[in-house]
């Protein structure tokens, strides 16, 4: 699926515009405009975003942003989270925002409450974020079908929202307001914690010889991360949860060492200790691991972080 291509028409066309051409803004316009909604105007200083919009919405036209809200709808706000309060209070004080139009934001973290100077003036307000990491490029298209929405919404915009996420190929989660921050810290600690791991390991494997790290780790990562998802702590395997604290000892003093070349990053070593301590607790509370195996395993990780430090 490449942008600029048509699909079904969607149920009422909408002109959209958006503001933040960055890796999301981009994709989800491409996708929109893909299911028939027009893209009125896009807002996008940098080089990076010029690009995006040149490559994945040829034709659109680049504006400012109080025109890009005063030309469209639907208006999309897919500026960064620290961003968003200070761009939605901007246009409602400029006039851009009008009643009755639509005004969506994509953060994760936010929900309703950073539209409410736009909902006060009769704006519909919606919370839609894709839980989804994004290259900025047409690959994105493709994996957007079946990506889940975090939506937050009045029930009187729920409709609205369910189109869109329909026009995207999406499924909806609702989110209550009270539990957006919760919500987002789950996807960020299970999705951008994950990378630092994987690159991580890589590294290590790197310093072990290994000289295609991706290809040594792409199977054992696909099936742990497909065993986690479906059977959650009972996935757990290894040294940790079978109390092999020799094993762990070993592990940690040749990664206090520095690895093979003694470059081993410190935050390696902190990353491992953290997540042997989080994956020990969790093999004890269901019982896979002996409490006194558990008690050995802590002096150990404890020792790691005192050579680290002397």
């Amino acid at each position: 699926m490449t942008a600029g291509s048509t699909s079904r028409p969607p149920r009422s066309r909408l002109r959209v515009g958006v503001i933040g051409a960055g890796r999301v803004g981009a994709v989800l316009a491409a996708a929109l405009r893909e299911a028939g909604h027009p893209i009125a105007a896009v807002a996008g200083e940098s080089g990076a975003s010029r690009t995006r919009i040149e490559t994945l919405l040829p034709g659109v036209r680049i504006d400012k942003p109080s025109a890009v809200a005063k030309a469209c709808d639907l208006l999309l706000l897919t500026v960064p989270d620290d961003s968003l309060d200070n761009v939605v209070r901007m246009l409602v004080a400029s006039g851009a925002i009008h009643s009755g139009q639509y005004v969506v934001h994509t953060s994760g973290r936010h929900g309703l409450d950073v539209l409410e100077p736009a909902t006060s003036i009769g704006a519909h307000g919606v919370a839609l974020h894709p839980a989804m990491t994004f290259t900025g490029t047409d690959v994105d298209l493709d994996r957007l079908t079946g990506c889940v929405y975090g939506v937050s919404a009045d029930v009187t915009e729920r409709p609205l929202a369910e189109a869109l996420v329909s026009d995207l190929r999406g499924t909806i989660v609702w989110v209550a307001e009270e539990h957006r921050a919760l919500y987002h810290a789950a996807l960020a600690h299970g999705a951008n914690h994950l990378v630092t791991l994987v690159s991580q390991a890589m590294e290590m494997l790197r310093q072990a010889g290994s000289a295609d790290p991706a290809a040594t780790l792409r199977p054992l990562l696909g099936a742990a991360l497909d065993n986690a998802l479906a059977y959650g702590d009972a996935a757990l395997t290894g040294p940790i949860v079978r109390g092999d604290v020799e094993t762990v000892r070993e592990h940690l003093r040749t990664m206090v060492a520095g690895g093979a070349d003694g470059a081993l990053a410190t935050s390696t070593v902190q990353s491992y200790v953290a997540m042997a301590r989080a994956t020990a607790d969790h093999a004890v509370s269901d019982g896979r691991l002996d409490p006194r195996r558990a008690a050995a395993l802590a002096e150990v990780l404890d020792g790691a972080l005192a050579d680290l430090g002397s």
